[in-house]
């Protein structure tokens, strides 16, 4: 059976079993690949050298088993990394079982309670059996970072930390921030950079892929790597992906995600109640269609196609990634089945909602976006039977709409509306 993932626009052939074989692309072709959708890269004349050795580069990404489900935010990674293979490269899909027990303190504002051993290694369990929907297993080694820091002494330790000041690591933009507003840093999370910088050392990483957010990490690899006389790692950061509100990261806190084992009918529901602006940004990052493609789709949506029809096919693309390709089309049917197919409207409004708490009443979000008049005649419509989310007629009056969320409303036969809770 074919992996369920297949790069679609790249068209060349790769080394097989560790033998090369010549590729039909240029090296400037091969930088734009490795280039779509990033941030930034650094350094790019290094890469260039790198990428002219002819061998397969070591690439690096690292996560944090801090939860035990992946969401199509990380996916970003993940799909760089896959990229990377396709092009040849080896990836080092690194689980950062020691440094979870520290903490990643990044874009925090206070400091992170640290897991247990056993919540890691759970949680590790689970990433390795989700990334592999995405990585080819052929060619992706899983590393855990406690197979080295495990063997660290304390003198080890305090070699490391020698390696970089107090003042270098004030320079992290949520470092400085804590410190200017008189908040606690504990000393173990200037660990954390000094561990994950460490991490490339370990494997000789010739790139690591990672968020904007982990740009100063991503740094503290190549200024160890140069400690310890190995060349330095080139960087790739990656965006971070909008949640489902078009406006927050992705986080299952704030309930704005699409997670990798979400039911195929919840994934494909929650695509496409994207906004038209977001999925563009969700074709750049999360697609594997050629940007030849996606700009032709774009043409076509200004020459008057709709909006939708671009949605499914990505809600296809990435259910058939996750789950299978009849799970795909049976989400498809199932979705037009509850919207009795084509009833919803192209001109569908588009309103977003503060919520008190972190939650909106379903009276209140039909009010306020427009959809009744007052909450009674919502309370009336709920009643009837009148009201619906997400193609779901609804008959719970409490209901309580959490931030985050984004929901397609419908009100009777005509009144229709694309909400979004923030």
């Amino acid at each position: 059976m074919p992996h369920p993932y297949k790069t679609r626009s790249l068209n060349l052939r790769i080394p097989i079993n560790g033998q090369n074989h010549k590729t039909i692309m240029n090296q400037q072709e091969t930088l734009d690949i490795i280039k779509r959708g990033a941030t930034e890269l650094l350094i790019e004349s290094e890469l260039k050298q790198k990428l002219a050795k002819s061998r397969p580069l070591r690439i690096k990404a690292g996560f944090d088993p801090t939860a035990p489900d992946l969401h199509l935010g990380h996916t970003v990674l993940l799909n760089k990394m896959r990229q990377l293979q396709d092009l040849g490269h080896h990836a080092l899909f690194l689980i950062g079982d020691f440094t979870g027990m520290i903490g990643d303190p990044t874009g925090k504002n206070a400091t992170r309670p640290p897991l247990t051993r056993e919540q890691v290694l759970a949680n590790a369990q689970s990433y390795k059996e989700q990334v592999f929907k995405v990585l080819d297993p052929n060619k992706t080694e899983v590393v855990f970072n406690s197979t080295w820091m495990d063997k660290f002494s304390a003198v080890d330790l305090i070699r490391l930390a020698a390696t970089h000041t107090v003042a270098q690591m004030l320079e992290r933009d949520d470092f400085s921030k804590r410190y200017k507003g008189n908040q606690p840093i504990a000393i173990h999370e200037f660990v954390y950079p000094l561990v994950q910088g460490y991490d490339s050392v370990a494997l000789k990483a010739d790139i690591e892929l990672g968020g904007t957010d982990q740009k100063f990490n991503l740094l503290m690899g190549r200024e160890l790597q140069k400690h310890f006389g190995q060349a330095p790692q080139c960087v790739l950061t990656m965006p971070l992906l909008e949640g489902l509100d078009g406006v927050n990261k992705m986080s299952k806190s704030l309930g704005n995600y699409i997670g990798v084992t979400d039911t195929p009918t919840e994934m494909f529901g929650k695509i496409m109640s994207v906004s038209d602006e977001l999925m563009w940004r969700y074709l750049e990052l999360l697609s594997f269609e050629s940007l030849t493609t996606i700009a032709k789709w774009k043409e076509d949506v200004v020459g008057g196609r709709n909006p939708r029809d671009i949605k499914v096919l990505l809600g296809q693309e990435i259910i058939t990634r996750f789950h299978s390709k009849q799970a795909a089309t049976d989400a498809l049917a199932e979705f037009e089945a509850r919207f009795q197919k084509g009833v919803l409207p192209d001109d569908m409004p588009e309103v977003s909602l503060a919520s008190t708490d972190g939650q909106i009443g379903i009276g209140n979000l039909l009010k306020s976006a427009g959809l009744v008049a007052s909450t009674s005649e919502a309370m009336r419509m709920i009643d009837s039977g009148a009201v619906k989310l997400d193609g779901e007629k609804i008959s719970d009056k409490a209901l309580q709409i959490k931030a985050g969320a984004v929901v397609v409303a419908q009100v009777g036969k005509r009144k229709f509306g694309r909400i979004t809770v923030v």
